[in-house]
């Protein structure tokens, strides 16, 4: 019995691999279902399975969260350059080290060589393996600890779950979803999937492996983080062990000796990136030699050895169909491009956001107009301008009344706005939904679609009204039933008490964000003493001046607001003072700018450390800045604070400051 699951197992397992792995499938599917039924009814009639059956891959497990996991080896960022100068000052930087290192030893260096690998635009995942089975898969976390992700891992076809190597060996790899599955994804799914990278990252942290399943996500292997007894010469001996284990190592890695050859394996990067299955950003390039690898060793942010080269935004062409205006929390009735369809980046967009009126005058912006479309990564695509004849075109035709509820529309400074706060819907919803974000009242459960519910089927028109709220309205909404109804209940409950720099920042009121909100509750304390604040006493508030003064004035003189503020305290809404004491540590008395984008925690919660332990973070870099934090694609501020010598800190730096 157990001789013949072991040959249905090899047997898939060899099919599996040819299939997924070498994409050369060597048995039609109907054989292949044969085979794999047969080996499903010998396991659940033995209760009985193998380690590496490819039974295991099936997502059945709703897991109740990610248990962390703490990597034998870092896992580093790379330095990012986007400039040819960028990729050759760091290649001399390295000649440099290997030219002194030969100067003063007998075991020479070898010249430097170079490989050019696809920089995978998905997620990191790291694989330990034991004794030939995979044993844990997890994110790269911080770089040093990660979060378990074994179950969602067994789900991707073409990680093999059994090796020949024995040893403890950790394997490097990104995780991504094909853009052909993709594809066949959204055809089906009732929400579509905004893009591949997101569907792939969103799958490995889903808790219901089913739907990792679904996904059909895919790997590829390129780096050994550690092993018992690595011994390779060079990379590509790397490379060569893991396709001999079975791992899928992408087939473009060549070998160069100089830099202006990387340079030209980067622009066939470039052309050839919009062919490929999968989302790719730029480039890696590395130092082939492990020796020297060794030698040139680790700055405190990343390998002297390795360096990204991220491409630019992507820009493309298409046509402007139409432009609707929306409605925001403040009032103010912004202008949102519809545009034909097009592919920038992986992602399908189809709508850019137009500042205001005066964007689309001095950007030409009409309907039925070309335009150029940006976008950097993630970020919300921006029409650029227009081009070509304009003739055929109509001018866009700006509103006078509010889209929503019909109001005359009043100029506010360069924006459109309706001053109906009452009765108009957008705003209502905005409005309650920012009172109860995670920054502000923390009202788990409560999100913008639960919101509009409300205020379509149970006629709440500002944030008091959720407080008069019974589990029998609740029960009224759509998909409500009782243990949600009960669940939304005692978050209410829970939100009537809250620190007093989250009430304000929930109250919506203008130009008043959650740093402000933080430096006027550690001014004034309670918010008696802040909502009866003078001019002369908010204004000297750090970060307040006069236009947030007369906001946060004009909001308290205002008679509505008055009403609520009166309701919202007779329903049992209480705040907690402010404690001003703060813990002496790292950031105190340090000025702190964050960029770019970090995996263990949120630019939000980065701020808050730094606030509690007496520092201060500001948004743009200055000859004031103590210190930058950097994450993933940082940006401008970077160079800036270069330029200006300014301490650097990377995320494996700050989990180190903050974990203590």
């Amino acid at each position: 019995m157990l001789e013949k699951m072991r040959e249905l197992v090899d047997k898939l397992n060899l099919y599996n691999y040819h299939y997924y792995t070498l994409d050369d499938p060597i048995v039609v599917d109907a054989v292949y279902d044969k085979l794999y039924q047969e080996l499903v009814d010998m396991e659940n009639k033995y209760k009985f399975n193998f380690l590496d059956s490819p039974t295991t891959r099936v997502g059945g497990e709703l897991l109740k969260g990610f248990e962390k996991y703490t990597h034998e080896r870092p896992l580093w960022s790379l330095q990012k350059s986007q400039s040819t100068n960028e990729l050759i000052e760091w290649a001399n930087r390295a000649e440099k080290l290997r030219v002194e290192y030969n100067n003063s030893h007998e075991d020479k260096l070898p010249p430097i060589q170079y490989v050019t690998e696809f920089k995978f635009d998905g997620l990191t995942c790291n694989l330990t393996y034991e004794s030939g089975y995979l044993k844990v898969a997890a994110t790269r976390g911080n770089g040093v600890v990660g979060e378990n992700i074994t179950a969602q891992a067994r789900t991707i076809k073409n990680i093999p779950t059994m090796i020949d190597y024995t040893g403890h060996i950790e394997i490097q790899c990104e995780a991504y979803m094909p853009l052909s599955e993709l594809e066949r994804y959204n055809k089906t799914a009732e929400i579509p999937l905004k893009n591949a990278r997101n569907a792939a990252a969103g799958a490995l942290r889903n808790l219901d492996t089913r739907e990792t399943e679904k996904r059909n996500l895919r790997v590829f292997a390129y780096n050994i983080g550690y092993m018992d007894d690595f011994n390779f010469k060079n990379h590509m001996e790397t490379l060569e062990f893991l396709k001999k284990e079975g791992f899928p190592v992408n087939e473009f890695h060549p070998l160069v000796d100089s830099i202006e050859d990387v340079i030209k394996n980067i622009e066939y990067v470039k052309e050839k990136r919009h062919e490929l299955n999968y989302l790719t950003d730029g480039a890696v390039i590395k130092i082939n030699d492990i020796r020297t690898r060794t030698v040139l060793g680790y700055t405190n942010k990343f390998p002297r050895w390795a360096i990204a080269f991220k491409f630019e935004a992507e820009e493309v062409e298409t046509k402007v169909l139409d432009v609707v205006w929306q409605v925001g929390r403040t009032g103010k009735v912004t202008p949102v491009a519809k545009l034909e369809p097009v592919e920038i980046a992986g992602a399908m967009v189809s709508s850019a956001t137009l500042n205001n009126i005066d964007d689309i005058k001095r950007k030409e912006v009409r309907i039925g107009a070309q335009v150029i479309v940006r976008r950097s990564n993630e970020v919300i695509p921006e029409i650029m301008g227009t081009i070509g004849d304009l003739s055929d075109t109509k001018e866009v035709e700006i509103p006078k009344i509010c889209p929503s509820c019909g109001t005359e529309l009043v100029m506010d400074g360069a924006y459109l706005v309706c001053p109906n706060k009452t009765y108009c819907n957008p705003q209502i919803v905005s409005r309650i939904t920012h009172f109860a974000s995670r920054n502000a009242m923390d009202i788990e459960g409560l999100n913008e679609k639960t919101v509009d519910s409300m205020v379509q089927n149970l006629g709440i028109n500002d944030v008091s009204d959720l407080y008069t709220l019974t589990k029998e309205d609740l029960l009224k909404l759509p998909l409500f039933g009782d243990k949600k109804a009960d669940n939304l209940m005692n978050a209410l409950d829970k939100s009537k008490l809250r620190e007093l720099h989250r009430f304000i920042f929930g109250l919506g009121i203008n130009e008043v964000g959650v740093r402000t909100a933080t430096d006027l509750a550690k001014r004034f304390k309670t918010f008696e003493n802040f909502r009866n604040a003078t001019f002369e006493e908010l204004t000297s508030v750090d970060g307040v001046g006069d236009v947030i003064a007369n906001n946060i004035i004009s909001y308290f003189n205002h008679e509505g607001e008055k009403e609520l503020i009166k309701r919202l305290l007779e329903f049992g809404v209480n705040t907690i003072e402010h404690d001003e004491e703060v813990k002496e540590g790292f950031f105190t008395g340090k000025t702190v700018v964050i960029t770019g984008t970090f995996s263990s925690m949120k630019r939000d919660e980065i701020k808050a450390y730094i606030e509690k332990e007496g520092g201060k973070a500001t948004s743009s870099v200055s000859k004031n800045t103590d210190l930058v934090l950097v994450g993933e694609n940082p940006g401008s501020k970077l160079d800036k604070a270069n330029e200006l010598e300014i301490e650097i800190m990377n995320e494996n730096e700050l989990m180190e400051v903050i974990n203590g």
